[in-house]
């Protein structure tokens, strides 16, 4: 399904391949000869989302551009299913296994691998060939690639990268009420979508 969001819809390259129930919001780019499977969902909110050649997204994975935070995914990448890609970009021929998690201003290098379940915490910059192993997190730029169970390591360099300024454009004390009134408020501008091809 193609979406026009903000006035604009999606572009697709004669040569790419999308699901008839993927759905593509707003200002999204597919290169040639990509592939965006089954129950994918790419979102430019406020920001675009691009997709390079000969990349495939898998079922149900989401990519979502957002101000300042657009989703680049470079070319030959596999996103895989149940993957999630916020604001980020990630280098041509990289590895985003099932249920990865990449946040807003991280960057994925060239040909690094972010196995199943790993994340990518907000403005991290994970090198060129590196790899998240299963669970994992990388933090900090550049990255430290940490188990979970070394939780307070990875906090001590997270709370310095400013989640909540990068995520939500606030200031770390607003209430999760008034957080929610203002997220409430800007995915409201849905409500002017318009579907241009529900096939």
């Amino acid at each position: 399904m193609l979406i026009r969001h903000r006035g604009i819809e999606p572009s697709i390259h004669a040569t790419a391949y999308v699901a008839p129930s993927a759905v593509l919001v707003g200002d999204v780019r597919v290169g040639a000869g990509a592939r965006i499977l089954h129950g994918a969902v790419l979102s430019a909110e406020d920001g675009e989302v691009t997709v390079g050649e000969d990349t495939v997204v898998m079922e149900h994975a989401v990519i979502r551009g957002r101000s300042g935070h657009p989703a680049r995914v470079g070319a030959a990448v596999m996103v895989g299913p149940h993957a999630h890609v916020n604001g980020s970009t990630v280098g041509d021929e990289a590895f985003i296994a099932t249920g990865a998690s990449l946040f807003p201003g991280c960057r994925v290098g060239t040909g690094a691998e972010v196995r199943i379940n790993g994340v990518v915490q907000v403005n991290t910059t994970l090198e060129p060939g590196a790899v998240v192993p299963i669970g994992w997190i990388a933090v900090g730029s550049p990255a430290s690639i940490l188990p979970p169970e070394r939780h307070d390591e990875i906090w001590a360099i997270q709370r310095e990268l400013d989640f909540a300024g990068t995520v939500y454009g606030t200031g770390p004390d607003v209430s999760m009420r008034e957080l929610m009134r203002r997220q409430s408020e800007f995915y409201g501008s849905h409500a002017d979508d318009v579907v241009i091809d529900g096939s």
